[in-house]
């Protein structure tokens, strides 16, 4: 069916694409859940009926059109069920982070004026009682697993198999509801709430429409040639924008399937099980699992590590060739197929990556060498640019057309131009409808041409692809005139497998400085091979060895800016190894792990102070959050170490 049919069916809004799938292919898989060790597996038909049953419960307990519903939890087949049911009756979802501590909570729910909440578990029911107070409004609270709650019995709290009992109960007394509810829906409504990370401010509540991501998705599955035969592994957090375009949205819109992993624990080895052709991950998920390449093969005889050494040479000198199609010489190419059979087809089995057709990374920028490395064993990793406002879809890499440091062209039916500050500017169907009950901001956002604002900073190559430098606001200079992008070096440092993050310093001084986090699995493997003793991770920073590691690393990344003529001046002069790792609970990450830079120079002023003054150590206490909600301290007397930088064009650009 092509999209013109499509839209002629009235294909326009979620629940009737659910309705549509229910009847063209009821037996076939719509999702799976690993419980107990066993894949669970729901057609089209189930997942129909089972929507019907929530948004039907949902109703008898007086849910109504435009009624916000928190969904919060881990991805569960039934929390994608509760997101469709809720927009059966006209509401809107509202995505909330799983992992944001109680009092995070609170602002989301009183902001969005949140009445009805369905939680995964024990653990978020108890933090909806935990703020319950200071949360008037909300008024139940539907819980999926039961374990651990057979005593609570609050009046707000209802289980969700109860919810859809009765639901089943009171649709059969009003068989014609729900499908009215269905047909009064509209391609305009708010299809979904999404908050904004607040890096730099409170979180907005980002409303978009159905027809927003329909587009959206529809772009994505044209350009990609997506069918109803794609398995993905939803994994990644439902409230953020790149999981409910690829695994809410495009499966919805195509009827692909969903698979849901046990836990967070588990995704490696379910990624293995299922095997997806289809694949989305942060940078920071492919660089975690290069870091486990990296450390098995440091564990490998010389023998193996021999082996693999001499095929990822020839997978860097011909891989992306071939996975392009662009010609290759015989002995290149028999060299690769060789390779293929004795390092990058079990290598890609290990990573759970033998299936995948196409995979995309997005939420902040690649370093060249890690996607180089996907794609030398031949995984077709391509870059994404969009932002929650956009339904994380702007630019696309086309295939044959990838370049390691573009984020793609102009995805299908969009628009992007440059303002005259090099910010990229962007319009399509896929913008934000609104900021929630906030007209100041949606004005500010969109300008009196119909663009949306990025705040990002590009540039269009000669081939019109487009190049991130960095957040316009982020974006300075150096006291000599040359550019100073923060988050382009901080990523070029997290390409090596040692650094799990960066924070640099820089605009407007005469040099560049960075804060530095070890990768502390990474460099504890290192530092057991050694023969290293430490005690944990503050002890293991402080050690000698490892600042000429990440001495190392950091003069590699100066090589590298010294062969820019933009950059050369940003070369890191001076950095330390922080004490503490960056965490979201501390406010240092926001909840999709992007720095929070001015508030991390705010709290740590006294050691960006001490770099660039010159001091060769730094005393600093500071106050971090446990896992359990306890408040602790760790203190450190920091070292401050010099690093060498290169004459502008001296360096050669790492490989």
């Amino acid at each position: 069916m092509s999209d013109n049919d499509r839209r002629d069916a009235g294909l326009d809004t979620f629940p009737r694409y659910l309705m549509h799938h229910a009847r063209q292919r009821p037996q076939q898989p719509a999702m799976r859940e690993k419980e107990y060790g066993i894949w669970q597996t729901y057609d089209w038909g189930q997942v129909a009926d089972n929507v019907r049953a929530i948004a039907c419960g949902l109703a008898k307990l007086g849910f109504k059109r435009g009624d916000r519903l928190a969904i919060v939890g881990d991805n569960r087949p039934r929390l994608y069920w509760s997101v469709m049911a809720c927009q059966c009756l006209g509401g809107i979802p509202v995505m909330m982070y799983q992992d944001a501590v109680a009092q995070e909570m609170v602002y989301v729910l009183q902001d969005a004026e949140v009445k009805f909440a369905i939680v995964e578990d024990q653990e978020q029911v108890d933090k909806m009682l935990e703020i319950a107070a200071e949360t008037p409004l909300l008024q139940h609270v539907i819980y999926d697993d039961p374990r651990g709650l057979r005593k609570y019995d609050q009046p707000l709290l209802m289980a969700l198999d109860a919810l859809q009992e009765a639901g089943r109960a009171w649709a059969q007394e009003r068989p014609d509801f729900l499908d009215g509810e269905i047909a009064k829906g509209a391609p305009d409504d708010i299809s979904v709430m999404l908050y904004t990370s607040g890096t730099t401010g409170k979180p907005k509540g980002v409303c978009q429409t159905h027809e927003a991501f329909i587009s959206a998705a529809r772009g994505a599955i044209q350009f990609d040639a997506l069918t109803e035969r794609e398995d993905i592994l939803s994994y990644l957090p439902m409230a953020w924008v790149g999981d409910h375009l690829f695994s809410f949205a495009q499966a919805t819109v195509a009827g692909f399937t969903i698979n849901c992993p046990e836990s967070g624990e588990t995704v490696m080895t379910d990624l293995r099980e299922i095997g997806p052709t289809y694949y989305f991950a942060p940078p920071r998920v492919f660089e975690n699992l290069l870091t486990q390449v990296m450390i098995r093969m440091e564990d490998a005889s010389a023998l193996k590590r021999g082996m693999f050494h001499h095929f990822m040479e020839v997978a860097r000198r011909c891989g992306s060739d071939i996975l392009d199609g662009k010609p290759v010489s015989g002995g290149d190419r028999f060299q690769y197929w060789l390779g293929n059979l004795l390092v990058y087809g079990p290598l890609k089995n290990v990573l759970g990556m033998s299936r995948i057709r196409v995979a995309y990374t997005a939420g902040a920028a690649i370093g060249p060498d890690l996607f180089r490395f996907y794609r030398s064993i031949g995984i077709n990793l391509k870059q994404l640019y969009g932002q929650t406002e956009t339904c994380a879809y702007v630019c696309l890499q086309p295939d044959g057309e990838i370049k390691l440091d573009s984020v793609g062209k102009p995805a299908p039916y969009v628009e992007v131009k440059l303002a005259d500050n090099g910010e990229i500017l962007v319009k399509g169907p896929m913008l934000l409808k609104a900021y929630y009950k906030r007209p100041d901001a949606t004005a500010e956002a969109i300008n009196a041409d119909g663009y949306f604002m990025t705040g990002d900073a590009g540039y269009f190559d000669e081939d019109g692809h487009l190049k991130i430098i960095d957040r316009a606001k982020d974006v300075g200079k150096m006291a000599d005139g040359s550019m100073f992008a923060p988050n382009y070096i901080e990523n070029k440092l997290k390409f090596f497998q040692h650094v799990k993050e960066a924070v640099t310093f820089g605009s407007g001084k005469d040099f560049a400085t960075a804060f530095i986090n070890i990768d502390l699995e990474a460099v504890g493997n290192w530092a057991e091979k050694k023969g290293m003793a430490y005690s944990g991770y503050t002890d293991l920073a402080s050690q000698d060895a490892v600042y000429a590691l990440i001495r190392d690393c950091v003069e590699k990344v100066n090589a590298d800016l010294a062969a820019d003529p933009n950059m050369s001046g940003a070369q890191i002069k001076r950095f330390l190894i922080l004490h503490k790792e960056l965490d979201a609970d501390d406010g240092e990450l926001t909840r999709t792990r992007k720095v929070r830079r001015n508030f991390i120079a705010d709290k740590y002023a006294v050691l960006v102070d001490a770099l660039f003054e010159g001091r060769a150590r730094q005393f600093i206490e500071t106050q971090v959050t446990y896992e359990d909600g306890r408040v602790g301290k760790v203190s450190a007397d920091l070292r401050i170490e010099e690093a060498k930088t290169f004459a502008p064009q001296a360096g050669q650009r790492a490989a």
